[in-house]
């Protein structure tokens, strides 16, 4: 009998790939057969490894062998699950190396802002016991005053993606839709479907959003357009005259949300100030985070900037006590005196993507490089098999399949020793590969 198979969009990250379709995943007309194997992902497995059946005790899911079916919306039901990547420490022993380099998440190598070591070394043991504040008052007030805003114009969240979550729970209902590109930032898209939504993708014009086109796709039923500026994974942005001319042209039909998350990286004129904006367009949201620039990734603290009337009804729907108290403390430190630590970061980045520009311009590769602490190149071999015999030599890339860039891979930029080590290796990997006709 032919079986069912549940289809799923195409996502990759850290080297794991989820086919277009689980054809693991049967459910057969009739009734379950002991040659049925149930669900397998890949996501313990390397990509390149791929058994004919799973395990048949491995994965088994099917809604409609349990009674409580009817209580998961549909949306759910057919939601494809994200698994992270593995921790180093496994990664190294599953390719048999004793180091690796991340050049994956576009994280500061430099690591945080040196009075951020000193709040960590100091974090009291009596604090720990004790929730944090559940508004992040001492941060807001560091940020109003770094920006010239008042703290109630700031949320902030357990990380972006929290945000991004709290923003879409505001603003839509079931039969609204969001829009944003169809190569980028990914969080957007997802928080919509598993809210029910409509997630419209416009195709990006030139590597960059494209205004028109997203304003074509608006109706009645649009409630937000996220645009990632400059944008990740191209690191293209909108200019101030394409920033405020699409503002004007969406009037209040929507809320529009930039994501400047690579903002503090950016040193052309010609960027849009987005806390600017919202004192002209008071439907604009702007997100920042302390991921990027700060470093402080593993404390997972980002926030919003909008009006203050905006920000009251976001934080309605916003969870409170989810930010930790070595977070906020942290991210408040961050912010002091950090001119000479964003000049040395952006010099490192920009000597790293020196060096790699030369080295893919030498190999005649096309890549792309504008903005942001990453580049992204076209590999001549799959990009899983690339992040494959990177990881062999302790180097760890991000393959791009899942931002819908297939035989691409993005590399952070980092301190030059560790650019070095990396062209060395890519470059073996290349001319072995094309040695042997691969």
């Amino acid at each position: 009998m032919q079986p069912n198979v549940l289809p799923t969009r195409l996502k990759c990250f850290s080297g794991k790939t989820f086919p277009t379709s689980l054809s693991a995943l049967i459910w057969p007309m009739g009734g379950r057969q002991p040659w049925a194997r149930q669900l397998w992902t890949m996501d313990s497995r390397p990509s390149w490894y791929c058994p004919m059946a799973a395990n048949p005790t491995f994965w088994y899911f099917n809604m409609r062998d349990i009674d409580l079916a009817h209580l998961v919306p549909d949306y759910i039901q057919t939601f494809e699950t994200y698994y992270p990547s593995k921790p180093d420490s496994e990664l190294m022993r599953m390719y048999g190396v004793d180091h690796l380099h991340r050049l994956n998440n576009n994280e500061n190598a430099l690591g945080p802002p040196p009075g951020v070591e000193q709040v960590v070394k100091t974090f009291a043991p009596t604090a720990v016991p004790v929730y944090p504040n559940g508004d992040c008052f001492d941060l807001r007030q560091s940020l109003a005053q770094r920006f010239g805003k008042a703290p109630d114009q700031f949320l902030v969240g357990n990380g972006s993606c929290e945000i991004i979550a709290s923003v879409i729970k505001a603003f839509c209902e079931r039969g609204d839709n969001i829009i944003t590109a169809d190569k980028t930032f990914a969080v957007y898209e997802w928080v919509a479907e598993f809210s029910g939504l409509e997630a419209r993708l416009v195709p990006l014009k030139n590597n960059g959003f494209d205004p028109q086109a997203m304003l074509d796709a608006m109706d009645g039923h649009t409630k937000i357009l996220f645009i990632c500026n400059p944008n990740n994974p191209t690191g293209t942005y909108w200019d101030k005259d394409t920033m405020t001319d699409f503002l004007d042209a969406v009037n209040n039909r929507a809320m529009v949300v930039i994501d400047e998350a690579y903002s503090e990286y950016v040193e052309n004129n010609d960027f849009p100030n987005g806390m600017a904006l919202m004192d002209r367009y008071p439907n604009v949201v702007i997100f920042r985070t302390f991921s990027k620039m700060y470093a402080l990734a593993s404390l997972r603290i980002g926030y919003l900037c909008a009006q203050g009337e905006i920000v009251e009804l976001i934080r309605r729907t916003h969870i409170v006590y989810s930010v930790n108290a070595l977070a906020q403390k942290a991210a408040t430190a961050a912010l002091i005196n950090d001119g000479s630590f964003i000049e040395a970061t952006r010099r490192m980045v920009g000597q790293a993507k020196a060096l790699l520009c030369e080295m893919f311009d030498g190999l005649e590769l096309t890549y792309v490089s504008h903005e942001g602490n990453y580049i992204m190149v076209k590999v001549p071999i799959s990009d899983t098999l690339m992040y494959r015999k990177l990881m062999k030599k302790g180097i760890m890339v991000r393959t791009m399949t899942g931002f819908r860039f297939p035989n691409w891979i993005r590399v952070s930029l980092v301190q030059l020793p560790v650019m070095e080590v990396f062209c060395n290796a890519f470059t073996d990997i290349l001319k072995g590969d094309l040695r042997h006709g691969r």
